[in-house]
Parts: C-alpha cells; sequence; structure tokens
C-alpha cells in the first residue's frame, strides 16, 4: 500500500502567523483585547496625572489598598472621589492584563512570542500597582517636596513607558504582527536603542518637572525663570530648567534617528512610522512651549503626558518594524 505524504504542521504558522494570516477566531479577539487594554491604560495614565496635578494624591489618606481605612469611603470629598476613581480604573486595566495575559497562554502555544510578552506586559503592570502603592503608603503625596518623591515619580514614568511599550507590542504580535529580529539590523537596533533610552531620561526628567510645577507654581513667566535661577530655590524648581534643555536635545535626535531610519529602509510602513515619530515629536515641543508660557495648567500638562506616550509608542512602533525583515510575499495560487 501506498504510503500517503505526511502532512506539514500548522504549529509554527499558529505560532507565528505572517501579518495575521492563519489567526484563529480568538487569537483575532485577543488583539482586539489588547489594543482596548492599551487605550484604557492611556485613559488610566492622564488621570492618574491629574491626580496629581489637582493635588488629590492624598485624597484617600496613607491607605492603600483601602480609602481612609473604609472600603467604601462615606461622604467622601472631591479630592477623595478623585484618588478613589484612579485606583478604581487603575484596577479595571489590571484585570484587563490578567485577562489578556491568561488569554495569550490559552491561545498560543508553548514558546510563542505572544505569550513572552504578555508576561512581560503583566510584570510591568504588577510594578505599575506596586510604584503606586508605594507611593501612598510612603506617605509621597500632597505637598511632599522630598527628594525621594522626585526619584519615584521618575521611576513611575519610567515603568509607565515600558508598560506601554509591552502592551503595544502584544497588541501588535498577537494579531501576527512583524517578527522582531534585531541581529540583522545591528545599526538601526543600536540607533533605536539609544532613542529609546534618551526618550526614557527625557520623560523622568519631565515627571519631576511635573512635580515641581505642581508643588512650587509661579505667577508669571518672569517669576518662574527667577524661581529656577535662585541658588536657593528648591532642588525640584532648579530642576526644572534641564527638562526644556534635553527636550530640544533629544528632539534633534529623534527627529534625526527616524528621517535615517526612514531613509535606510524599504519598507513603506517604516517611513511612514518614521514620519509619525518626526511629526508627534515636534507637536510635543510645540505643546511644552505651551505648557511653559502659559505656567502649566493642569489641562496643558496632560496634553503633554499624552503626546509624550504616544512619542514613546511611536518610537516603539518603528522599532518594532525597522528591526524586522520585510514581508514576503505569499505565493499566488493558480
Amino acid at each position: 500500500m501506498q504510503a500517503h505524504p505526511q502532512r506539514p504542521s500548522l504549529a509554527p504558522a499558529l505560532a507565528e502567523p505572517p501579518s495575521g494570516a492563519g489567526l484563529t477566531a480568538g487569537q483575532r479577539r485577543l488583539q482586539k483585547w489588547a489594543w482596548l487594554t492599551l487605550l484604557v491604560n492611556l485613559g488610566v495614565i492622564a488621570w492618574g496625572a491629574y491626580v496629581r496635578a489637582s493635588g488629590s494624591g492624598a485624597g484617600c489618606g496613607d491607605h492603600w489598598p483601602t480609602c481612609n481605612g473604609e472600603i467604601i469611603p462615606h461622604a467622601p470629598g472631591v479630592a477623595t472621589l478623585i484618588e478613589l476613581t484612579h485606583r478604581l480604573t487603575s484596577g479595571v486595566v489590571l484585570l484587563m492584563t490578567v485577562g489578556m495575559t491568561i488569554g495569550a497562554f490559552r491561545l498560543w502555544p508553548s514558546g510563542s512570542r505572544v505569550r513572552k510578552i504578555a508576561s512581560l506586559t503583566m510584570f510591568f503592570m504588577l510594578a505599575e500597582a506596586g510604584v503606586g502603592a508605594g507611593i501612598v503608603l510612603l506617605k509621597m503625596v500632597g505637598q511632599d517636596d522630598s527628594v525621594g518623591r522626585a526619584v519615584i515619580m521618575a521611576i513611575h514614568l519610567c515603568n509607565t513607558f515600558l508598560l506601554l511599550a509591552a502592551t503595544l507590542t502584544t497588541a501588535r504580535w498577537s494579531g501576527g504582527g512583524p517578527v522582531f529580529r534585531p541581529a540583522g539590523h545591528r545599526g538601526v537596533a543600536g540607533l533605536i536603542g539609544v532613542n529609546l533610552a534618551l526618550l526614557l531620561v527625557l520623560g523622568a526628567s519631565g515627571a519631576v518637572t511635573a512635580l515641581g510645577d505642581t508643588l512650587f507654581p509661579a505667577g508669571s513667566l518672569a517669576e518662574g525663570i527667577a524661581q529656577d535661577l535662585s541658588p536657593t530655590a528648591h532642588l525640584l524648581i532648579r530642576l526644572r530648567v534641564l527638562h526644556p534643555l534635553g527636550a530640544v536635545s533629544v528632539g534633534v535626535f529623534t527627529a534625526v534617528a527616524a528621517v535615517l531610519v526612514g531613509l535606510g529602509a524599504n519598507q513603506p510602513g517604516v517611513r511612514r512610522a518614521a514620519g509619525a515619530v518626526v511629526a508627534l515629536f515636534f507637536g510635543q515641543l510645540c505643546l511644552g512651549v505651551v505648557n511653559l508660557m502659559l505656567l502649566a495648567p493642569t489641562w496643558a500638562q496632560l496634553c503633554h503626558l499624552l503626546m509624550a506616550d504616544l512619542v514613546w509608542m511611536a518610537v516603539v512602533w518603528l522599532g518594532l518594524d525597522a528591526l524586522s525583515p520585510p514581508a514576503r510575499p505569499e505565493p499566488k495560487t493558480a
């Protein structure tokens, strides 16, 4: 009896589908869930910035996870409602991330890059919750102007950036996004890596600057400049001058790096991502000028933070595309 040829295994295709091909219905739902998680996370981040800018961080006292020692506070004030809302929405996005991670392990085989990046996302989400709890329990809220609070705010911002990067990558890879292989693009990998490192440092300095603007508001631009240059000013005030200078320097590097990566790529997607990075960062610089001239009103701070998140994610997106081999055209059927 003639042996039938063995069919090729579908496991590799299901583990790493090219450009979304071969995805199951469950995997497609997971991708949509990951994008929704990313969107909700951006909202939670913006509301967290509002908690700090409005001085509502002590709205639940130094209690965590309870609020002023109660599960549901009675007759809460405005600050308590603002802080409690942030905690509840943070809990929602935490549960969404847990669901995304469980889905990745249920729908993808062992060793899949989707499982790995979803696990990393869960790690950064737990770290985010831990840092938030530490800020409350250590009483680094309200009018606390300690160096320790500045340091933990910088750490908080860096972890937030890494969480966004991991969630974005989970959303792209769960839909069969580009396979990340930086080994074949060492020059581009170095450029993107340095760019991301600089953006982390810039974001950390921005978090410290925003804290200084909240704790030491200036009545006018001239008064703010005088505060920044005073040798007797608080450290948080004197550090404020470094962020605008760093923003210009990192902005120039980001724009040049994106142009170089875009010009050296053959994929249209990489060039589009490079253009988006340049456009977003120049928009961010404009928002920074508005924030400075208007003495950092709350709405401008929130817009500035969200634009910083978008710039960060755009550079991550550019890296994912630029450090992946070009997609091979699918064979045509007769």
